[in-house]
């Protein structure tokens, strides 16, 4: 049996955290594969460095070294001490020269390097806790446990043929040998062998991606909640932990406001059906969230509600839209091209709709001006919007399901603004003005969920 179990920033943050971390992955059974993110605060302080014009290589390191050493000082001992410091200091090294080196900053993949530097230290602590603890282990990067990915900088993908193909050879070796692998989260290695990171966040997917790779038969989540909940308990505090869902209501939630996974996590575990345990790694006796393939339907209207604030309205209107699908293309393509998330689009016979986050409305409406103008009529943007996400076992075979969701609304005082519904036949997705979601959430909380 193989158990991969990938633990967040917060987890491994202070040196009480990955003590505690450590202790769970030394405590159970079977092959155990830890993918690891980045000390909290870590990957954000890199980031910051990287956006600043006059900040110092040995100021920005400072913290850095800092931050490990304490927790190594204070969990560590002799000759475990001596050669983590060692192995320490010399990814230290790499990283400032690294970001002295002026001429890789032409590299376009630069940032994803240094934003990925956080998790090759952390992978090092943990694996020299885990030795101290009796437990034999290895610290592997992305690179050496053969994590392949393609696409952008900042946004790629894992190739998972390939991915498989090197975690079966670097990394299955030593589950069998009883050896603890602990590997960096949060990025791949692309076809010239440069880090290509996932997207803030990325270290569940990757997680996922090595539970993919290894055929493995549990995926554990340990973060800093106690699962998936009915709502977002700083909304709506009576919410509850949901102990079972499937994969398609774990994925509608995650992308669509539910930070308790990344969004494209599910994915590589639900093609090889792997369930996928979220579990709070300070309270681990709790029993958490189990997503799996296999939940029998409880015949409730709503399970759980998601909202994703900070949204816009892109609307575009052309004469007759409708009956020239080349023009949806287009539009679409220009999206595209601005590497814009859309997440909903609704049409008529003159005009396209297309929810975006604000932070992309500049980006998009650029884009969107190249299109020929004898074409556009006009392109109007509403902002301050927010989706509210409602998910229920099969929403669309139950009669009378969005009178029901839209009677609540309408009870919360709220106008609809855009609606997306047939998509998925678990969730029913829908907008509303950011002022009126938190009352809109309640409302549907209460009303069908309770507390």
């Amino acid at each position: 049996m193989i158990t991969v179990l990938k633990f967040g920033g917060t987890s491994v943050g202070s040196a009480e955290a990955i003590r505690r971390s450590a202790k769970i992955i030394a405590a159970g059974n079977g092959g155990r594969v830890a993918v690891v993110s980045a000390m909290s605060g870590v990957t954000n302080h890199l980031i910051q460095f990287l956006e600043s014009d006059n900040a110092r290589t040995d100021d920005a390191l400072a913290l850095l070294i800092k931050k490990h050493m304490d927790v190594a000082n204070e969990l560590l001992t002799g000759k475990l001490l001596k050669e983590f410091t060692k192995g320490f200091n010399e990814r230290v090294d790499s990283l400032r020269d690294l970001l002295n080196d002026k001429g890789a900053r032409s590299d376009p993949y630069f940032n994803d390097n240094i934003s990925s530097q956080g998790e090759r230290l952390s992978v090092l602590l943990l694996s020299y806790i885990l030795m101290s603890m009796g437990r034999e282990s290895v610290s592997l990067t992305s690179e050496e446990a053969g994590i392949y990915a393609a696409g952008p900088p900042g946004l790629g993908t894992a190739d998972l043929q390939k991915t498989s193909a090197g975690l079966m050879m670097n990394v299955k070796p030593l589950i069998l040998r009883g050896v603890i692998p602990v590997i960096t989260g949060f990025y791949g290695r692309n076809e010239d062998g440069k880090p290509l990171t996932f997207g803030r966040g990325g270290s569940d997917y990757s997680a996922a991606v090595v539970a993919n790779g290894l055929d493995a038969d549990c995926l554990e989540i340990w973060t800093d909640v106690d699962g998936f909940m009915s709502a977002d308990p700083r909304v709506v505090p009576e919410a509850i932990v949901i102990d079972e869902m499937n994969f398609g209501e774990a994925a509608e939630l995650a992308y669509l406001g539910a930070k308790v996974l990344h969004p494209r996590t599910i994915e590589p575990v639900r093609m090889k059906h792997i369930p996928v345990k979220v579990k709070n790694s300070a309270k681990p006796e709790r029993p958490g969230t189990l997503i799996h393939h296999l939940r029998a339907p409880k015949n409730e209207m709503l399970r759980s509600v998601a909202m994703k604030a900070d949204l816009s309205i892109i609307t575009v209107g052309s004469s007759e839209i409708a009956y020239r699908p080349r023009m949806v293309a287009r539009i679409i393509d220009k999206i595209a091209d601005a590497g814009v998330i859309v997440y909903a689009i609704s049409t008529s016979l003159s005009t396209v709709a297309l929810l975006i986050h604000n932070l992309d409305v500049k980006e998009t409406l650029k884009h969107l001006n190249l299109l020929d103008p004898t074409d556009v009529e006009r392109i109007d943007v509403k902002s301050n919007m927010a989706l509210i996400c409602a998910v229920g076992d099969d929403l669309l075979r139950r009669c009378g399901v969005s009178a029901e969701i839209f009677g609540a609304v309408f009870e919360a005082g709220a106008n609809v603004e855009l609606i997306s519904e047939g998509a998925s036949d678990v969730s029913l997705n829908f907008v509303v003005p950011t002022d009126m979601a938190i009352g809109v959430v309640k409302s549907l909380h209460r009303k069908f969920v309770g507390g």
